[in-house]
């Protein structure tokens, strides 16, 4: 008998699917689709016929842009994977999802290139509290031995790894392993369950030894194993899995297995890996805080938007049941109605009448519900299990469309793709006068332009967005600004002298008045403000203008031809002529900005700091994060537009930051010049 089989069924597990852009995650679902039965044949990631990433836009670049969820029956149990994307532009789908999870699986292969992405998958495993294994992928192709290899993989976790297999190799091949938990040998076959076969004599000492070693790590939380191998006593292995399943549960240990997805090795002992060592939905509830009161609460981890269905909530049953028509209640007292419950089939949905405790499905219509939210069947009784704050956008570029009458068209089909996905987010910058779609990268944002054209049939431009820059003066001047007009019956005349004179960074826009004997009647003051605030829009360099001060001192009036008209207008004429003898200067955003990189790559992330007119303002070690520095800086804003692409080039596709704005600084001579010119040729 399979030890690995032999325990009961724990219903319906919900397992995430993580790792590296690259590390061959969606294979690995595949593989496991055809192992179970749920597929008939198994496809390949070459020719694009994977189940999973059958998306558009997944199959044009060849990478997961969205979350895939499939479930399979596997000896007596039904598994739900949910493949999640390997770039850390798309990352933000996985952190929804990794909190309702049973367990993760982390697929990497052998590239010690890649610790700094694998460190950031397991940071997040972390802060979800969800246990783990790693599936070593590509094991066909790999030089290393499983132990070097997890020697560079070790840092990047914060539990010790565990190796659960040796391998077996033959003419340079790994041509099956060794399972030191059962102590068997097998062969691997193509695409097929491997074989039993005798222990090779010529591993058998590195099999005693390696295996110790895993009795030693699970010794270390066990007293009763300890002392069994201090006394050189064979410990018995239900006793062994016992404690393998403990400790990953409890987040002690992660262990490691290998194989080949793409020829689908390793893939059954993987299962029964799953099988016996993960835990079910009641240990998810608990991790959770969820107190059950036996209504149905379930968790929303991605929205979609389809075509003939309209809008779908891939959502798990976290306990009780829930029914096609059941009244949901979120957190922020909104209420809706289930229009219909799918389970997965494979990568398939199909309508169903209800869902229970463990399982996860898509319910059809909740609308006012966003991803990542909790929901409950009674209502008032809706606590939020899940923090989740969409990280802010870190690349921009403007968006329009060809018609302006397309433009609600457009607001509305980007509002759906942020319901999908909340890392996009959309600004109408007032300052610009432009529509902003902010991302996690250039690929991300790629990805949203294309998918508003397929899902939604807005074909939206997109450009570099501008930069929200100002001019402010340096000297002061005092002049008079007079419009006469004579035109038949009543003309017009306003007569205003001004003093302009620039203030501190910061102040804004100051008015007063120091009019005495009438000689502007009170009630034409305020249309001389309104003048003087509707030229400082644009300036003599052509930006808005801050940071000055008037002051009406003198003027005259006509008892007939004055009106508020002609005194905004003469404030309008006093400082068109009189700002360009003020010494008119740019100023442009300046960012505070926050790096975070990995610490062999600080001195690159440096460069590209001084190379892009920023200050440099130092370094310290990350807080909390092992190996990871956060580069500080003054940049300005212009410079920052493709600073995420620089920086993941340097950084394995890794490294990210955070902006605030501090101030605004003068720009002056070429760089100058360049940016009014630019301004006035638009």
């Amino acid at each position: 008998m399979d030890i690995a089989a032999g325990r009961h069924a724990q219903g319906s597990r919900l397992i995430a699917v993580v790792g590296p852009y690259q590390s061959g995650k969606t294979t690995l679902l595949e593989a496991i689709l055809y192992r179970t039965g749920a597929i008939t044949r198994q496809g390949k990631a070459a020719d694009k016929s994977l189940a999973g990433d059958a998306s558009p836009e997944a199959r044009s670049h060849a990478m997961g842009v969205e979350v895939n969820a499939a479930t399979v029956q596997y000896l007596g149990d039904s598994l739900t994977f949910i493949d999640c994307p390997g770039s850390i532009e798309f990352s933000e789908e996985t952190r929804a999802v990794l909190p309702v999870c049973d367990a993760a699986i982390v697929v990497c292969d052998a590239d010690p290139k890649k610790a700094p992405a694998l460190q950031l998958i397991l940071r997040q495993l972390d802060d979800a509290g969800v246990p783990r294994l790693i599936f070593l992928n590509k094991i066909d192709r790999a030089e290393a031995a499983p132990r070097d290899v997890l020697a560079w993989m070790q840092p990047a976790s914060s539990r010790p790894l565990l190796l659960r297999q040796l391998p077996l190799w033959k003419n340079n091949v790994v041509s099956g392993f060794v399972d030191l938990a059962l102590e068997r040998a097998y062969v691997y076959r193509e695409l097929a369950e491997s074989q039993v076969v005798e222990m090779p004599v010529d591993i058998a000492d590195l099999e005693k030894s390696e295996r110790f070693v895993l009795l030693e790590t699970l010794a270390d939380h066990d007293d009763e194993l300890m002392e069994q191998l201090l006394s050189d006593m064979e410990p018995p292995k239900d006793r062994v899995f016992a404690d393998l399943s403990r400790d990953v549960a409890e987040g002690h240990v992660t262990p490691v297995l290998f194989g080949s997805a793409e020829h689908g090795n390793g893939i059954g002992r993987l299962l029964k890996t799953i099988r016996h060592d993960v835990r079910g939905i009641e240990a998810t509830a608990a991790r959770l805080g969820l107190k059950s009161s036996g209504a149905a609460v379930a968790q929303v981890l991605k929205t979609f938007h389809t075509a003939q269905g309209g809008k779908l909530s891939l959502a798990r049953v976290l306990s009780g049941e829930l029914a096609d028509g059941a009244n949901l209640y979120g957190g922020r007292g909104q209420e809706a109605r289930v229009a219909g419950v799918q389970a997965y089939a494979g990568a398939t949905l199909g309508k169903v009448a209800k869902a229970g405790a463990g399982q996860t499905v898509a319910l059809g219509r909740l609308e006012g519900i966003a991803t990542g939210e909790t929901v409950s069947a009674m209502k008032g009784n809706t606590a939020q299990l899940v923090a989740h704050e969409a990280a802010s956008g870190v690349y921009g570029f403007a968006i329009s469309v060809a018609d302006r009458k397309d433009e609600v068209k457009l607001t509305g089909a980007v509002a759906r793709l942020v319901e999908e996905d909340p890392s996009l987010s959309l600004e109408h910058n007032h300052d610009t006068g432009e529509i902003v779609l902010w991302g996690q990268g250039e690929m991300h944002l790629r990805v949203a332009i294309e998918k508003l054209a397929s899902k939604f049939g807005v074909h939206a431009q997109s450009r570099p967005r501008r930069i929200a820059y100002k001019e402010t003066i340096r000297k002061p001047v005092q002049l008079r600004g007079r419009h006469k007009k004579q035109s038949g019956g009543h003309g017009q005349y306003g007569d205003v002298v001004v003093e302009i004179s620039p203030l501190p960074r910061g102040e804004g826009f100051v008015f007063s008045d120091t009019i005495t004997g009438g000689v502007v009647p009170k009630q034409y003051i305020p249309a001389v403000e309104a003048g003087i605030r509707e030229w400082m829009a644009s300036g003599p360099l052509g930006f808005p203008v801050v940071d000055f001060a008037v002051n009406l001192s003198d003027g005259s009036y006509h008892d007939v031809d004055s009106s508020e008209m002609a005194f905004k207008t003469a404030a309008r004429i006093a400082m068109a002529e009189g700002m360009p003898q003020c010494q008119p200067v740019l100023l442009e955003p300046v960012l505070a900005v926050d790096i975070h990189c990995p610490n062999e790559a600080t001195p690159r992330v440096n460069q590209i700091v001084t190379g892009h007119r920023g200050q440099l303002l130092g370094f310290d070690g990350r807080a909390g994060w092992t190996g990871w520095d956060t580069v500080k800086a003054m940049m300005p804003e212009s410079e920052i537009a493709s600073l995420i692409i620089e920086l993941r080039s340097a950084t394995a596709g890794v490294g990210t930051f955070s902006t605030r704005f501090d101030h605004m600084a003068e720009l002056v001579g070429r760089a100058a010049d360049q940016v009014v010119a630019t301004a006035k040729a638009a």
